[in-house]
């Protein structure tokens, strides 16, 4: 009898069919896994489970007794409750050094799209508007040579230094734990603490991980340092954000704008007020939604799980303290 493992939100077929050949595997798409009967069955009997996004915490892990190791298919993981994985002997993996170029050409598409109002001006030709030439209702904000604020430069705010400082000539702030010589060096960057940045930057983007220290570090004190001028990107976590903060700033007229690919709640609920802004870019988390990065952490992900279920060490263990 062949093993059992869940893929969870995992659609690409190239991947999966790894697994095919030596796991049954248990494809689930859109479910609730706290409430959904045939999860709940799989579970008691699954040793892997691949996929995106799926709460790992102390109620489901009481439900598989015999998970032997979970691969993330992402680079974040804040969905995994690793102490308690660990306490379990479930190995946790993510698929990192992939999707870095893909995210940083879509957040920085977000902050041209809004500083250029292209999805407010594309509603604009369409709905019939345009009767002649422009007048300044319709004019946008230059971004080359302007101050760019990134707070958190790991991998993917450098990748987005890197396309403000060499393609648009933008001085490049930012905040993080550590300073990133590499990013001074190449790109110009500027270390500084993050009320200088706040204060100084046109553009503020949000790039830091999703933990204790970060949630909801934009608040309404972070929203009123900022310029009246400048617009705020979130390419992050929704959570690093106080979403009732951010609206209030943006009917004060306390920012210029934002553009945002993460929401508190995703999907993002209709009623919110952040979609009834002609001022704010809105896309459905596409960070590293092309189709061949996907492709790429799929198979990474895969190649992890194979590694957890036939006794070998994975690429990309997050606990390697589970081994011992």
């Amino acid at each position: 009898m062949k093993r059992k493992i869940i893929a969870y939100n995992f659609e690409l077929t190239e991947a999966l069919e790894k697994l095919n050949e030596q796991f049954e595997v248990h494809v689930f798409d859109s479910i609730n896994p706290k409430t959904d009967p045939v999860f709940k069955q799989v579970l008691k009997n699954v040793e892997g489970i691949v996929g995106l996004a799926l709460p790992v915490d102390q109620e489901l892990l009481d439900q598989a007794p015999n998970l032997k190791i979970v691969s993330n298919n992402s680079t974040g993981y804040n969905n995994l409750s690793i102490e308690e994985m660990t306490k379990r002997g479930v190995m946790g993996t993510n698929t990192p050094g992939v999707l870095e170029d893909t995210t940083a050409d879509a957040i920085f598409g977000i902050l041209l799209a809004s500083a250029r109002r292209i999805a407010e001006l594309d509603h604009f030709v369409k709905s019939g508007n345009w009767k002649g030439h422009l007048t300044t209702a319709e004019y946008a904000i230059d971004v080359h040579h302007k101050t760019l604020g990134i707070i958190g430069m790991g991998k993917i705010g450098a990748a987005i230094a890197k396309r403000a400082n060499l393609g648009f000539d933008m001085n490049i702030l930012y905040h993080n734990r550590n300073r990133n010589l590499q990013a001074e060096e190449k790109y110009n960057a500027n270390y500084c603490d993050l009320d200088t940045l706040l204060k100084e930057s046109d553009f503020v983007c949000l790039m830091t991980p999703l933990t204790p220290e970060t949630e909801n570090l934009m608040g309404e004190r972070e929203f009123k340092l900022m310029k009246k001028s400048a617009i705020f990107v979130n390419g992050s976590r929704g959570r690093t954000v106080n979403e009732t903060a951010l609206i209030q700033a943006l009917r004060n007229k306390e920012i210029h704008g934002a553009a945002l690919d993460v929401y508190q709640i995703e999907p993002i609920k209709l009623d919110n007020p952040l979609l009834q802004f002609p001022n704010v870019v809105t896309t459905p988390h596409i960070g590293s939604s092309t189709y061949e990065t996907e492709l790429k952490m799929a198979e990474l992900a895969v190649e992890n799980l194979l590694a957890g279920l036939t006794g070998k060490r994975p690429k990309n263990l997050i606990n390697p303290e589970v081994l011992n």
